[in-house]
């Protein structure tokens, strides 16, 4: 049973603190290869000596000592292969020209960061360096990724493999690059930022509705992302949604752990503080006469929901009329799907299932779960019960997530009861 539960405990260590010592080996040792090996290497060495002498009070700062270590004595190891201390300065200067304590024990935040900012560099396709990223800094499997971006697993660890050897070959350095340089990349790194989030407001798979710690993680970043551009309003408008959905955390799940939807969330357990902030990042927004992007538009769609004291308060054809512009400036099935939940709050379930409609035959949404979660819902609203559990039905056959599973089936049970005979 000790085993079980160190086992466990190492497992949720390796999902929390393996990216926070890959962000800072990279930089220490100048390869990406080498960091993910010792970061690894230190979590073998953690199980071994552990299972021994069992977990210390401060495990985080055991990794990141045993990690240094490891790291120092592979960088002294290939010293002494190559003999001479001067020609190692001439090969990696980045190596030796930095202060080790500062590495190890510098601002983690910004070694995130900076290795988000390396994954997605320019010479990576879109898709590479959020998918790169994802599995560097926030510690998500393979598969995970793949249903991040409803693509075959295959695909994406193929994908993960060539951006890693790509960004190699390349000598690409692990640095936060200057003023000049980040717009090429803010539309990369945003991109990643607000995936994370995403896996942690509503998990993909295992046994939690919310993953809180990614949705900190998100949020830490995205502050630190626009604290170094401060007058993009795009990055504004990410950080403002954010903000705002972050918000209701707390009421998104039940006592056992169950999916609560938004509006059946009680809106005192939502966290206000989270809300103000985002709203004057909207009110900033405003004052720099920004143009509306896609991050600005969700949040204004967000901060409807702040705004309402109650779910009925909720003003449905103004978040239907952001939809509208939304799919107008940055199309895709997902904004299609929830526009479709707007209209249908809007101006009824009918209005909402003529937009479904030609998303079933669109690849991507073939096997997404929540296509027909929603097609469930509004057909339930329409008084179709026995379309609206079949739909319930084939939400849980696809999702890999243990509440949503389990909320699907209690929906289709609930459809049966009103199919029945009288």
């Amino acid at each position: 049973m000790e085993s079980v539960n160190l086992d466990t405990r190492v497992a949720a260590l390796w999902r929390v603190e393996s990216p926070r010592l890959v962000a800072r080996l990279v930089r220490l040792v100048g390869d990406l290869d080498a960091a993910e090996e010792l970061a690894q290497d230190t979590f073998v060495a953690a199980i071994e000596k552990w299972r021994r002498e069992g977990v210390p009070d401060n495990p985080a700062g055991w990794l990141s000592t045993t990690a240094r270590f490891l790291a120092v004595d592979r960088i002294r190891r290939r010293d002494t292969r190559r003999d001479k201390y001067h020609l190692i300065a001439a090969t990696t200067p980045r190596t030796v020209e930095v202060d080790l304590a500062r590495i190890v024990d510098g601002d983690l935040a910004q070694d995130l960061l900076g290795l988000i900012f390396m994954s997605c560099h320019p010479i990576l396709s879109p898709d590479a360096r959020s998918a790169l990223t994802l599995k560097l800094v926030c510690g998500l499997t393979t598969g995970e990724v793949a249903r991040a971006f409803l693509s075959p697993e295959p695909t994406i660890a193929q994908r993960i493999v060539r951006a890693k050897r790509t960004l190699a070959a390349a000598r690409i350095r692990f640095e936060l690059p200057g003023p000049d340089e980040r717009p090429a990349r803010l539309d990369a790194v945003r991109e990643v930022v607000y995936l994370v989030f995403n896996e942690g407001y509503s998990a993909t798979g295992g046994d939690s509705w919310v993953r809180p710690e990614l949705c900190s993680e998100a949020l830490r970043l995205g502050r630190m992302l626009a604290g170094l551009t401060t007058n993009d309003t795009e990055t504004l408008g990410l950080l403002a949604l954010i903000e705002i959905q972050a918000s209701r955390l707390a009421a998104r799940v039940g006592v056992h752990g169950e999916p609560v939807l938004l509006m059946d969330q009680d809106r005192t357990r939502w966290d206000r503080l989270l809300i103000r902030r985002g709203l004057a990042l909207l009110e900033q927004i405003d004052r720099l006469h920004g143009t509306a992007g896609p991050y600005a538009l969700q949040a204004a769609i967000a901060a409807c929901h702040a705004r309402a004291d109650r779910a009925e308060d909720t003003d449905w054809p103004r978040i239907a009329a952001l939809y509208d512009g939304l799919a107008q400036i940055n199309p895709s099935p997902v904004i299609e799907l929830n526009r479709a939940v707007a209209i249908a709050r809007a101006f009824g379930p009918q209005a909402g299932l003529e937009i479904l409609r030609p998303l079933r035959d669109h690849p991507a949404m073939r096997d997404y779960h929540l296509l027909p979660a929603v097609a469930g819902d509004l057909c339930c609203r329409a008084g179709d019960h026995e379309q609206a559990r079949s739909h319930f039905l084939r939400a849980a056959s696809l999702t890999t997530n243990t509440q949503q599973r389990t909320t699907m089936q209690q929906r289709a049970a609930q459809c049966t009861t009103h199919t029945g005979p009288e």
